[in-house]
């Protein structure tokens, strides 16, 4: 049969919820702190997706690199050499020219009417100097027949004073008959002398005119060949065996004395002219070995010239040129040059971390033996290279680390390998 229980009291039921809230919120509390004091779980990567180095110990090359391209070091600006209009523009950059290769025409009237001007005034002094000499010749002749004259009076003169003294020594020639006739002679013999010494002193003269209007004509014929020279120099030549890399002026421009109009450079002399990071050029030294690659080939060379002042962040670095060129080295060709600084004997050495600086300490992943995790671990790095960095503690031979960029678990100090 039922037995009918009696009914229980409101109190107790009210001390059985207080307790079951009690417990529950306590067992909440120790959840959450149980759960604050677990370590977060290791994040999964995918060893493709990472790059993985091994710590090796040798030889170390420290090199820095840089971008730049062959530059001429024979290279010539040709001038405008006078004031004219550019009237033709024969051959285009590229060309390979000689030294007298036209690159381009100027005209000038001015000029040419100068040119011309100075050609008739040498044929006008040619003329003259062909007049003087005429003029001369027939004064010199003009003197030799007086000469001559005055000579043949003086022999007459003379053999009629011989016959006078000899008709003088039988009296048949009065005294003063004899007197006349010495008198003649003496006279004569004088006006001979004088004309033989204006005939010495007119060819002094003659030689002295003759010699001024050939000085003047020289003059005027070097003066006519300059103006001629000028006229032709307007046809603007390469004077140099090269490749025309520039050409800056344009038909119908008009130029002025000294403009540079083209560039001529001689391809088989070239330099690599590298730029260097400011952050790296301090090891750079003069005579250290380089090699540029022109993507066609390796060169050596050797840093010969150093820009004492950066220019937006770089260096300009001279490298000359030991090894042949290959064939498609042409000036301006962009190349890559890598300098070689210094080698290092027998060091700890790796792969240079993402973002791993020469003197720091960072952390890295390293490798466990299984290859299955990798642990964070603090490393001193040393000096550096474009690849590779020594490594001064913390990493031992043979230990297998990440070096590629691992800041997305910077909040990790494992992480798994799957």
């Amino acid at each position: 049969m039922d037995i009918k229980r009696p009914p229980k009291s409101k109190l107790k039921k009210k001390i059985r919820t207080a307790v079951m809230i009690v417990v529950g919120l306590a067992a909440i509390g120790g959840i959450t702190y149980g759960l604050t004091k677990l370590k977060p779980a290791a994040p999964t990567i995918d060893p493709s997706t990472v790059v993985i180095d091994t710590v090796k110990r040798g030889e170390m090359v420290r090199d820095v690199r840089g971008n730049g391209t062959l530059v001429p070091e024979v290279t010539r600006w040709v001038p405008a050499p006078a004031e004219g209009r550019v009237e033709n523009i024969p051959i285009q950059a590229g060309a390979v020219v000689d030294p007298s290769t036209v690159i381009a025409e100027l005209s000038n009237p001015q000029m040419e009417q100068q040119a011309t001007d100075a050609e008739f005034q040498v044929k006008a002094a040619e003329a003259d100097e062909q007049n003087l000499r005429v003029k001369l010749e027939s004064d010199t002749m003009t003197q030799k027949s007086a000469i001559a004259t005055i000579n043949a009076q003086y022999s007459q003169a003379k053999m009629q004073l011989d016959a006078d003294e000899s008709l003088a020594k039988q009296g048949l020639v009065a005294d003063l008959t004899l007197k006349i006739s010495r008198v003649a002679v003496q006279d004569l013999a004088n006006r001979l002398k004088v004309e033989q010494e204006r005939l010495a002193v007119a060819a002094k003269s003659t030689k002295a005119q003759l010699n001024a209007a050939s000085s003047r004509l020289q003059q005027l014929r070097v003066m006519a060949k300059l103006r001629r020279d000028q006229v032709e120099a307007l046809k603007v030549r390469a004077g140099t065996a090269g490749v025309l890399q520039q050409v800056s002026v344009q038909v119908g421009q008009q130029v002025t004395p000294g403009l540079n109009i083209a560039r001529v450079a001689d391809p088989a002399s070239l330099k690599a002219v590298l730029r260097v990071a400011e952050t790296t050029i301090k090891d750079v030294r003069i005579g250290q070995t380089v090699l540029v690659d022109t993507r066609n080939g390796i060169i050596q060379g050797t840093v010969s010239r150093i820009d004492p002042a950066a220019r937006e962040g770089t260096f300009e670095v001279d490298a000359s040129l030991i090894g042949p060129l290959p064939s498609s080295a042409r000036p301006d060709l962009s190349v890559d040059g890598t300098i070689e600084l210094e080698r290092l004997k027998d060091v700890l050495k790796v792969g240079r971390p993402a973002f791993g600086q020469a003197n720091q300490t960072i952390g890295m992943f390293v490798l466990t033996p299984d290859g299955s995790e990798a642990v964070r671990t603090s490393v001193k790095l040393g000096r550096n290279s474009v690849s590779t960095i020594e490594v001064l503690e913390g990493l031992k031979e043979g230990d297998k680390v990440i070096i590629s960029d691992t800041s997305a678990h910077d909040s990790y100090n494992r992480i798994r390998i799957r």
